[in-house]
């Protein structure tokens, strides 16, 4: 019995090691949330619902969700795409891995204002881009990447693109090479090692890499106002919302728009993360039988 206490005591201790993190969790994210739930039901005038009914019903904003639809989509596909055969073609752990991955860490670091103006200096009607197009007379006027729906696209598959791949990466060294070599005894050749034995394995994965990869392209800001048109092809909802904060000074209609961006994210991941429940969900690694 004294035994038993004693345990219940060391259980009941090691459970207030996670109240510092809860109460962190409580403090930055779930009462910014319920603090914006509540004030976007409070508009200036009007019912409850007026915010919603007003965003709805306006162009002008409502057509932000199919903009930033139209960019967070191409640009999470492209980088998935991109990703998954580089991080497949690199799944054995050598020099050239490590180099990559030290490589790819550096668009992190650099964040997404000094990537958008790298790109203004590069891709910009007076960038070397340009230049070296017009010096070799591949085209008469320089062409346009920068303050429009390409600029945007680039610089999110810039700064997307190594979060993917060095997911996928995980994921993928993660697959028992024994699995494949099974499988190839049995005459699989790479194509169907891949599409029989590592894409099934990896499904779950892309499937948790594709819902991070959009919900931060989907929160696109910096990128929309420094290569974008942001009272234009790429006004995105997170400027809407900034408009509304910084410009009108109406908060109320500000947190309205947080919260439909908000759930607008969240149907989509729930959407992928469903569809994820029609794969394979076990175990990875081979074992003895």
């Amino acid at each position: 019995m004294a035994r038993d206490a004693s345990g219940t005591a060391g259980a009941d201790r090691t459970v207030l090691l996670v109240v510092p993190g809860v109460l962190l969790v409580l403090l930055l994210f779930i009462y910014p949330f319920l603090y914006g739930l509540v004030l976007s039901f409070e508009p200036k005038d009007g019912s409850a619902l007026a915010n919603y009914l007003k965003f709805f019903s306006t162009p002008f904003l409502s057509q932000t969700i199919a903009t930033t639809l139209w960019i967070a989509l191409p640009a999470t596909l492209i980088n998935l795409g991109l990703a998954l055969p580089i991080a497949f073609r690199m799944r054995r752990s050598s020099r050239l891995q490590r180099l990559l991955t030290a490589v790819l860490v550096v668009p992190i670091t650099l964040g997404t204002v000094l990537v958008a103006e790298g790109l203004l200096t590069y891709l910009g009607p007076q960038g070397w881009f340009n230049r070296i197009l017009l010096d070799l007379h591949l085209v008469t006027a320089p062409v346009r990447l920068t303050h429009n729906y390409w600029g945007v696209l680039l610089s999110l598959v810039i700064t997307g693109f190594p979060f993917a791949f060095l997911l996928i990466l995980s994921y993928i060294t993660g697959i028992d090479p024994v699995l494949a070599r099974a499988a190839a005894t049995l005459g699989a050749n790479r194509w169907s090692q891949f599409r029989h034995v590592y894409l099934p394995l990896l499904a779950p994965g892309l499937a948790i890499t594709f819902c991070l990869a959009f919900v931060q392209a989907f929160s696109v800001f910096p990128s929309a106002v420094l290569v974008g048109a942001p009272s234009g092809s790429t006004r995105v909802i997170s400027i809407a919302a900034y408009e509304a904060a910084f410009e009108d000074y109406d908060y109320a209609m500000a947190s309205t728009i947080a919260m439909i961006m908000g759930f607008g994210q969240l149907a989509v991941v729930a959407a992928v993360l469903g569809l994820r429940r029609g794969f394979y969900r076990g175990p990875v690694a081979g074992g003895k039988g």
